[in-house]
């Protein structure tokens, strides 16, 4: 056990650095206040006043911690020829005392990755790591590590009794940085949301957090491997580094759907940064509801490239001359739009660059100018009408019904949402937009019955990726335009916004808002934000159709991507990491790096469910897990009458066992309201966390749909039926698929301590 001087030792140093991090905020909230009490005389002093104000409370954010450890961990250099010892406290955020002298460094600091990365082969200068647990304000336990100096000499205190460490270690001689941090940290209960790991950040995993920004990074890692939480650690990081660009450019972190961005909402607050935007897809295609679910067979195909091709030609048959002449009447006299002005019209349009809406514009001044250019040499050159301008005769022209009922038939104005519930419930316009690369029997899938409106479609998940690629080839509905409210007093007047700073002028143009009210539109729908960086999590599961949602955001060819093709379980899923690389096209050579050891997972439940993965994806190779769990996992088959009373008894069991941990019990997603119903009825507190009034991943006992497990964990878990889980996609109900034996391994590596299995129907072949 650790020596009660060492935590003494570390109490004093806490109390002085939580001295100091009050007097930091002390200053920060007098900045704040300040502000907000100053004379305002012009421009200039709102511009001023809002840029401290934002950067007193941004600060304040930053110094918010809550009650996390304000550090963890320590470093001590060896000693230097003159016999100087430099020695840093690591922590979440950096700490000065009134004098500004360093108390602790940021986790993100340079100087900080000897923390993470120092080993017995590469001691990178250390001569001790100290892991500091702390609860509250008080230090609970110390763990040293010592390094060996050049001559192999271990530089420890005369009575130092080392800490035991090895209790639940798997051999193998993995260099894990602070063994006893690590395993009392994965033997916590789970909470129901993701904490940070930023105490117990392993070497391998530091590298990938500080990867150079420029690029694409891609991350492949099995299950427990930390994937996700080295994603959100490295968005920390960049934003830290690039605090200047990125902050300006902004940070996207994609999941895969809501429950999922729950699971993960805190760890950037945690780590004192807030500003970064976390989304689904579908979140990211504005004016979209998500109220329908597509087949998978009609998944897969929404998903499918080809769709990109569909809709473009599908865009091209709504650019269509008239087939008849129609009659105008204008002035005194009647004008006849022929049929063929149309088709030279279209002919051309099609020709020029732009959207589609954009041309639109372009196609009617030329059929309006057509029509009162020949208005003009019948009437007005013998002046029979008295207006003389061609150009008031078009603006006459384009106001009439019959003209715009022909622009409207000949190139609509569309948004995404209308050409897709047009093309979907037409089956002429799918055969004609489809002709010679989509099947007649594929074409058959995406049809759907037309709605009365557009507000009663239910869009599906695929749908959103396919309006966002409409959109595109659409453009804009039209510009927002903004009007200034009556009685602007001018404030800006005089003012060279284009003088400042990018967030100084955002702020002068919030406080001129605020003083002198605008009226403006928000951005079109077919108007996206775009990033910076950007964090793809779970993108083993994403369509090509998705990643091309992505690609359009990407601002300047820097991604994370992560995942795991193990794990791939959506029927439109990108076959490997070369096809994700394909759809995204980045610009420079992306770097990959794999993630090799489970932290996580323990040794028990990999080895059981090692066979599904060697079925599923024989390509790839599990991770090495660090831990035992103690517990093999348990398999109960039975009969069909014996079901109930016994997943209500493992169930209850597994429960009690981890208290006060979590149980999730993993079912095919068509029979989650069916488990909740029957554990309830025996007695068992059991919810589905998509349930809005629910406590969500925060219940102790769960049920969740084997398709939405990807990337949660739990401290145990109950999986129901594997066969089922295991036939996805099968025409048979006992045919295992490999997309189904993916999911299946999803599923079962989930728990951090115990898994059992029960069932009716026969196991896999794995599973046996």
């Amino acid at each position: 056990m650790a020596h009660e001087r060492e935590i003494k030792e570390e109490q004093v140093f806490l109390d002085l650095a939580l001295t100091a991090l009050d007097h930091m905020r002390d200053e920060a909230r007098s900045l704040r206040d300040s502000a907000a009490v100053a004379n305002m005389r012009g421009a200039g002093d709102l511009v001023e006043r809002d840029v401290v104000m934002g950067t007193a409370l941004h600060r304040l954010d930053q110094l918010a911690i809550g009650d996390q450890p304000l550090f963890f961990g320590r470093i001590d250099y060896a000693p230097d020829e003159w016999g100087r010892i430099d020695e840093y406290h690591v922590g979440r955020l950096a700490v000065s005392d009134e004098e500004l002298n360093p108390l602790v460094i940021d986790w993100r600091a340079p100087v900080a990755e000897a923390f993470y990365r120092a080993t017995g082969v590469e001691p990178l200068g250390l001569a001790r790591r100290r892991h500091v647990a702390i609860h509250g304000h008080d230090v609970t336990g110390v763990e040293d590590e010592y390094f060996a100096d050049a001559n192999g000499e271990l530089a420890l205190p005369e009575d130092d009794v080392r800490a035991a460490t090895e209790e639940g270690l798997v051999d193998g001689g993995l260099a894990l940085g602070g063994p006893g941090a690590l395993l009392a940290a994965l033997g916590r209960a789970r909470t129901g949301r993701m904490g940070d790991i930023v105490a117990t950040i392993q070497g391998e995993q530091d590298r990938i957090i500080r990867n150079p920004l420029a690029g694409v990074l891609l991350v492949q890692g099995g299950p427990g491997t930390g994937k996700t939480a080295v994603a959100l650690h490295r968005a920390a990081y960049l934003l830290f580094t690039h605090r200047a660009t990125l902050e300006r450019q902004g940070v996207l972190v994609v999941g895969p759907n809501p429950l999922f961005l729950n699971y993960i909402e805190n760890v950037l607050p945690s780590l004192g940064e807030s500003g970064v935007t976390l989304s689904t897809i579908s979140g990211l295609v504005t004016n979209v509801e998500i109220r329908g679910r597509d087949a998978e067979p009609v998944d897969e195909l929404k998903g499918d490239l080809r769709m990109a091709r569909l809709l473009a030609r599908a865009l091209r048959t709504r650019q269509r001359p008239l087939k008849d002449d129609i009659e105008i009447p204008i002035g005194r006299a009647i004008v006849v739009l022929k049929a063929r002005y149309t088709q030279e019209t279209v002919d051309r349009a099609r020709r020029r660059p732009g959207n589609h809406n954009q041309r639109r514009s372009a196609v009617g001044r030329e059929l309006a100018n057509r029509l009162a250019n020949e208005y003009y040499e019948r009437f007005v050159r013998e002046g029979v009408d008295e207006v003389n301008a061609v150009g008031e005769l078009a603006d006459l022209i384009r106001v009439t019904a019959q003209f715009k009922w022909a622009l409207e038939r000949i190139w609509p104005r569309l948004s995404g949402q209308e050409l897709l519930h047009d093309l979907f419930g037409a089956p002429a316009l799918l055969r004609a937009a489809g002709q010679g690369f989509v099947s007649d029997e594929e074409l058959t899938l995406l049809y759907r019955a037309r709605s009365a409106t557009i507000d009663e479609v239910k869009w599906t998940k695929a749908d959103a990726a396919l309006i966002d690629e409409a959109r595109v080839l659409l453009g804009p509905l039209r510009r927002p335009r903004p009007v200034v409210k009556p009685g602007d007093n001018g404030i800006l007047d005089g003012i060279d916004l284009d003088a400042y700073a990018g967030d100084v002028r955002a702020a002068a143009l919030r406080e001129a808002q605020r003083n002198a009210p605008v009226l403006s539109n928000e951005l079109d729908e077919a108007e996206f934000v775009t990033y910076g960086h950007i964090v793809i999590d779970e993108a083993q599961d994403l369509s090509p159709m998705e990643l091309r949602v992505l690609k359009r955001r990407d601002l300047t060819d820097s991604m994370t991507i992560v995942g795991d093709m193990g794990q791939a379980t959506t029927a439109s899923s990108s076959a490997s990491w070369n096809a994700v690389l394909e759809v995204l096209e980045p610009r420079r050579a992306p770097t990959r790096v794999d993630l090799t050891v489970s932290y996580r997972t323990p040794e028990e439940v990999l080895d059981f469910a090692a066979p599904t993965l060697r079925a599923a994806a024989p390509d790839l190779t599990p991770p090495r897990p660090v831990r035992r769990a103690g517990h093999s996992p348990s398999v109960h088959h039975v009969s069909r009458e014996e079901f109930v009373v016994t997943l209500a008894d493992v169930t209850r069991r597994e429960v009690d066992a981890v208290a006060p941990g979590r149980i999730a019990v993993i079912v095919s997603g068509e029979r989650v309201e069916e488990i909740v119903s029957i554990l309830r009825s025996k007695g068992l507190d059991a919810i589905d966390p998509r349930d809005p009034e629910s406590k969500g991943l925060g219940a102790d006992l769960i049920v969740l749909s084997a398709e939405g497990a990807n990337g949660l964990e739990f401290d145990g878990v109950v999986v129901v039926e594997p066969v089922q889980i295991a036939s996805r996609g099968a025409r048979g109900m006992t045919s295992s698929t490999a997309r189904g034996l993916r999911t299946l391994y999803v599923a079962m590596t989930r728990p951090t301590r115990r898994l059992a299995i029960v069932a009716v129907e026969p196991l896999p072949e794995t599973l046996r």
